[in-house]
């Protein structure tokens, strides 16, 4: 029986080939992008839950109260490190780490500088990344020792057995290897490339240790905890919330309580409100879970569509098996079956589709989706998709084509009636609406974008570069800023704490004129080198520049910062800083250093006599990029022989910032052209439909003397009508979901009307083509050969 089933749906499917074509491509479109987002959800939702014990996993937070705001700082301090140790008994595991920056690793004439990390003896104990060579408690014994990826191994010691061989760190001291981690999976949260104990930190930089017994002000450090078998959260924050309180004269200690965040909310709870970690990148997460769902629900219209727009050539084998005896039920089966064989074809379609598309889907949105082809999970919920596709998508054919009274349809009386025509219609702006509202975000997303692009942003980034510093760099920066510029490759060249785009440090400001009991302020700080606002083409706009590398008792603020202090005429003010005198001598233009979506932060620059971490150039505009480059590249490998020459330009890193914005635009498009398509094939098949139902009507208005324009405007301007049904029924929805995403952003765009006029006018552009075929087609038949036929 299942065979003869199977057997006579695939006659159909054969029969209509071209419609079975349609409904095939429609459907594996819209479960391609089902599946794609699924893996790319998945994958989202899977970030660290592969190291054992993630659920005991935690990073230490500061909750700071500045006048009733609550910040979060994930900065903390050594002493605050010892003190979760040896003061909270269910804590198993405490492990203090930098901040995993970039270090230079050399072998022999092999040179690489890569991200990598300096943490406390048990960070391997406590995060279970796979070690393929030595162990979790042992490779930490020694402090000159190093943990290499198999992949950074790989580079520097190519086939050769790497353990115990020695690693230059920094071109300062010989690390031993100590163990071979396998490289890190994609959806984990921390990146590196190599382990250094913490202990090496400690013993090369003279001070660091002294910190442990210092001050919990001493925040510029990462503190990891593992909390013992069954002790919750709960029990853990009573004990650590006010530990940092028993430092009475520290002010900063006093006003931060101590809080702790899961693992498995690093990744996509990333937005702080007052203190909790709200959902951040969840949200874009959600949001195209739900894009999937549609676009899918589309595809399951488009089907539905498809399939009874052909029902009247159904309608005579309907009653002719009726009348020999099958029920109801049969033919229900039989369609069902033939609905199943369509979307087990489409299905293999879409994985097909899936596997062209997963590359480039993955060059997009930065991550690494794979069909998992050898996972029994995988293909038993394929399995169930596809059944419950194939019965949502299947089901009205199916009730409706069984329902067909026999003596009726043998009559050639089967109409839909009313009732299937109303159906239909909702179904095609229901399908509408879905992609016109896509259409529209695509719109206030990209208009966004541009909004913050077209900024003012305070600086000049163009040609403006940045590299990391060292202490080779650092002892030769004098030699090496005046060769550059010598040479006429940069025009300007200083040193900073941070980039131009992005700010690494905050601290307190003790005290300003005005300033009211228990007010405090966090303010953002720089520290430079001589030229840094003429390098970065920044305008002070009142007071004066530093004078020389020793004017080391003067600062700068930003305007941003004189507003928050709430300072007039600030120059020539005193304001104190760790207790240190400072004079303010001049006030900076803004400039967007952080986030371009939101209003400058506070910041305060003060200069030092020695480099700093970063260096801060820009090309002079009389040399090519490239030639520039490869002079840089020789000069800089003459004064810091022991590390590779490694740039970045700064208007790369300030496009990063919209980096997130942009990827869910293209999304957006991406989807919304998709699900333009697959409505369209809709279009067409209910436009096969309409055209084939009135035959007749077209025929005797043909011989009465109607133009082709007149009936073409006939079959289209129902169509057209429920097209501008959707405008009007996805716009609002649209717009009340688009303004609460802009609220988000202090700096957004007023969602204006010609938005939904682009919309409106690009779906009913698309609707005209997509049905005039079948409309000039019905129009120029022969009007004699539709009478004969009737």
């Amino acid at each position: 029986m299942i065979k003869n089933y199977i057997k006579t749906a695939w006659r159909n499917i054969t029969r209509t080939l071209g419609y079975s074509i349609l409904n095939i491509l429609g459907l594996a479109t819209g479960m391609a992008v089902a599946l794609l987002i699924g893996l790319w959800v998945y994958e989202q939702y899977s970030y660290n839950k592969f190291l054992p014990d993630y659920d005991r996993l935690y990073r230490v937070q500061r909750n700071f109260d500045s006048n009733g705001d609550t910040l979060t700082f994930l900065t903390t301090s050594l002493k605050l490190a010892d003190a979760l140790r040896n003061q909270v008994p269910e804590i198993e595991y405490v492990a203090e780490s930098d901040w995993m920056g970039p270090h230079g690793l050399m072998v022999g004439d092999k040179k690489l500088y890569l991200e990598g990390g300096q943490t406390g003896s048990d960070f391997l104990k406590m995060f279970q990344f796979p070690l393929l060579q030595g162990a979790a408690n042992t490779v930490f014994k020694d402090a000159y020792s190093i943990v290499l990826t198999a992949s950074t191994a790989k580079a520097l010691f190519g086939n050769e057995d790497p353990m115990n061989k020695l690693v230059r760190f920094d071109n300062e001291h010989d690390l031993r290897v100590t163990g071979i981690l396998k490289d890190l999976p994609a959806n984990t949260t921390l990146r590196f490339n190599y382990l250094v104990p913490f202990a090496y930190m400690e013993q090369t930089q003279p001070g660091l240790q002294q910190q442990r017994t210092g001050s919990f002000g001493n925040n510029g450090y990462q503190i990891f905890v593992k909390l013992r078998p069954g002790i919750s959260y709960e029990t853990v924050y009573p004990k650590i919330r006010e530990i940092e309180h028993t430092e009475k004269n520290n002010r900063n200690a006093m006003n931060s309580y101590v809080t702790l965040q899961p693992l498995r909310n690093w990744h996509l709870y990333s937005n702080y409100v007052n203190g909790q970690d709200t959902p951040g990148f969840l949200l874009y997460v959600q949001m195209f879970s739900i894009i999937g769902m549609l676009v899918l629900l589309i595809a399951c219209i488009n089907f539905i569509n498809l399939t009874t727009a052909r029902s009247e050539k159904r309608a005579r084998e309907v009653g002719v098996r009726k009348a020999i005896g099958s029920r109801r039920k049969d033919l229900i089966f039989q369609f069902l079956t033939e609905s199943f064989l369509l979307t087990a074809l489409a299905f293999i379609l879409a994985l097909v589709l899936v596997q062209v598309m997963q590359r480039p889907f993955n060059a997009l949105t930065g991550g690494a989706i794979f069909i998992p082809f050898f996972n029994g999970y995988f293909w038993m919920i394929m399995l169930g998709c596809v059944v419950v596709t194939a019965v949502i998508a299947g089901s009205r054919p199916a009730f409706y084509l069984s329902g067909f009274q026999p003596v009726k349809v043998l009559k050639g009386g089967a109409r839909s009636g009313r009732g299937g025509s109303l159906s239909r219609k909702v179904l095609v702006v229901l399908q509408f609406s879905c992609s016109i509202a896509l259409v529209i975000s695509t719109l206030v997303i990209y208009k966004q974008v541009q909004h913050a692009k077209d900024r003012p942003n305070g600086y000049q980034l163009s040609r403006l570069m940045l590299t990391n510093s060292n202490a080779d760099l650092e002892k030769n920066f004098t030699a090496l800023k005046n060769e550059l510029l010598q040479n006429g490759i940069v025009e300007g060249i200083t040193s900073a704490s941070s980039p131009a785009t992005n700010i690494y440090w905050h601290r307190d400001i003790d005290y300003w004129p005005g300033k009211h009991a228990g007010e405090t302020v966090e303010m953002g700080t720089i520290i430079t080198g001589e030229n840094y606002f003429s390098t970065l083409g920044m305008k002070i706009g009142e007071g004066r520049d530093f004078a020389n590398s020793t004017d080391t008792a003067s600062v700068i603020f930003n305007e941003a910062a004189v507003r928050r202090l709430g300072l007039k005429d600030p120059v020539g003010q005193s304001i104190k800083v760790d207790d240190k005198d400072y004079r303010i001598i001049g006030v900076v233009k803004d400039a967007l250093m952080l986030s371009p979506f939101a209003p400058p932060d506070p910041t305060m620059f003060a200069i030092s006599p020695e480099p700093r971490e970063i260096l801060l150039y820009r090309l002079a505009p009389g040399i090519g990029t490239q030639e520039a480059i490869m002079q840089l590249n020789r000069i800089f490998n003459k004064y810091s022989p022991a590390f590779p020459y490694q740039y970045q330009f700064e208007d790369d890193n300030y496009a990063g910032k919209f980096r997130l914005e942009l990827l869910i635009g293209k999304l957006s498009g991406i989807f919304a052209a998709l699900a333009i398509f697959i409505s369209c094939l809709g279009l067409f098949g209910l436009a096969a439909y309409i055209a084939e139902q009135r035959t007749k009507e077209i025929g005797i208005r043909k011989v009465l003397g109607a133009s082709i324009i007149q009936i073409w405007v006939l079959l289209s301007g129902d169509f057209l009508l429920l097209v501008l049904v959707s405008c009007v029924l996805a716009s609002p929805v649209a717009y009340y979901f688009l303004n609460d995403w802009l609220q988000q952003y202090n700096y957004r765009i007023n969602i204006g009307l010609w938005v939904f006029v682009a919309a409106a006018v690009l779906a009913l552009v698309i609707t005209i083509v997509t049905i005039s075929f079948q409309a000039l087609k019905a129009a120029v038949a022969n009007p004699v050969r539709a009478l004969r036929s009737e």
